[in-house]
């Protein structure tokens, strides 16, 4: 069978860093993180399968995601990297630490959804819902446009997906240094998960950025650049916000 195109744009130089976008999103809500980080690595902002400028739109599949990102890294010549994902793209490079072990030697997970919810869609829908309201207007363009584009019924499919399934006894085993940095405000993923997550993964910490939701890479770019890059350069010596 056809591997299926992922489209990825590059950056900078230095050690290879992946940056994953989550659900209904594209590469370009790395838009605010580039600058910051193209200095001390080579970036790659990766659009899924289905997403973005990717080919193969049918063809998304979660439980098939990480093992797409590990072909394309061998395509690319990658044989390890540090992966930065958000959301949904934490939950796959997450997998993608478990399921080949040592291609991923540093990890960062922003507001990602490893546990189940336990709340139920429809109420998980209305906290999508009250995060729109808070959502900067220059993001939410991308985020109307990133959606139009993949489709809302496959967003919403996905969206359950990820709602209704727990990887956290899979991910019990992970040994990738972790960072896990999540929006005080996020109303999208409830913010308990973040010390759930925590507490399943021993080899992490956590950092809870105020003033910011579901998506602190945009919202609180200076901040958040400043803890990813602490962690990725091995200069995040001060305490978590727990």
């Amino acid at each position: 069978m056809k591997q299926p195109q992922i489209y990825h744009e590059q950056f900078g130089a230095g050690p290879p860093l992946l940056l994953i976008h989550g659900l209904g999103g594209s590469r370009r809500w790395w838009r605010k993180n580039i600058a910051a980080l193209a200095p001390h690595f080579t970036v790659y902002t990766i659009d899924l399968v289905g997403f973005g400028k990717s080919k193969g739109r049918e063809r998304f599949v979660l439980t098939e995601a990480a093992a797409a990102i590990h072909t394309w890294m061998a395509a690319q010549g990658l044989a390890q990297a540090a992966l930065v994902g958000h959301s949904m793209g934490g939950r796959i490079g997450a997998e993608l630490a478990v399921d080949f072990p040592g291609t991923i030697d540093r990890l960062v997970l922003v507001d990602t959804p490893i546990l189940p919810f336990g709340h139920g869609y429809a109420r998980q829908s209305m906290g999508m819902l009250a995060a729109l309201r808070t959502v900067p207007f220059d993001l939410l363009r991308v985020l109307i446009a990133d959606t139009l584009h993949t489709g809302p019924f496959t967003t919403l499919q996905i969206g359950r997906e990820l709602l209704r399934t727990d990887i956290a006894r899979k991910l019990a085993g992970l040994q990738t240094a972790t960072l896990i940095i999540w929006g005080e405000r996020d109303t999208v993923v409830p913010r308990r998960l973040a010390h759930e997550l925590a507490e399943q993964l021993p080899a992490s910490r956590l950092v809870t950025l105020p003033q910011s939701g579901h998506a602190p890479m945009w919202e609180r770019p200076d901040a958040f650049n400043r803890a990813v890059l602490d962690f990725l350069l091995g200069n995040d010596q001060a305490d978590a916000h727990r």
